[in-house]
């Protein structure tokens, strides 16, 4: 009996390691399907800026240009954005294998503001499509306004 319980843990403990390896190999491949690449920004306060999120695909998918893409943002307080919920018609650089979005805010209050976002696209290859849904932050460094210029006083001149 004991014999018969050892072979079944063994059974047991070799079909787990199968499934962790199956599903680890998996999302550790779907890692190489795609990347999203972001651009830091650092602004001033009360100056607008730009920063931007890049999708680009690897190994032979390519970014499905009929489907759906969209970036929705959550900006923190002290950020404003003139736009929460980006899509295909905001893209600022569109090919087959990637699209850019760049996100336009204005920056109230100093200090390292994070931006949350969420993706959401379609990756293709020739046999298969692949909805994805991709969470990320977007990192700005504010800094205090620089202080405004002293007006330049007018010397006096001489009388002769």
């Amino acid at each position: 009996m004991l014999r018969a319980a050892r072979t079944i843990s063994a059974f047991f403990l070799t079909a787990a390691v199968g499934v962790v390896a199956l599903f680890g190999a998996s999302a550790h491949a779907e890692d190489k399907l795609y990347e999203i690449k972001k651009s830091d920004a650092k602004v001033a306060v009360g100056a607008k800026a730009t920063t931007s999120v890049t999708i680009a695909t690897k190994n032979g998918w390519h970014v499905n240009g009929e489907a759906p893409i969209t970036l929705s943002l959550t900006p923190p307080a002290g950020i404003t954005l003139p736009k929460a919920k980006l899509a295909r018609a905001d893209l600022a650089a569109s090919t087959l294998e990637s699209a850019r979005f760049d996100v336009a805010f204005e920056a109230a209050e100093p200090g390292s503001k994070v931006i949350a976002a969420e993706a959401r696209f379609v990756i293709c290859q020739e046999t298969a499509c692949k909805p994805v849904k991709e969470t990320l932050s977007l990192t700005v460094d504010v800094s205090a306004a620089a202080p405004a210029p002293k007006a330049k006083t007018k010397a006096k001149a001489k009388k002769s």
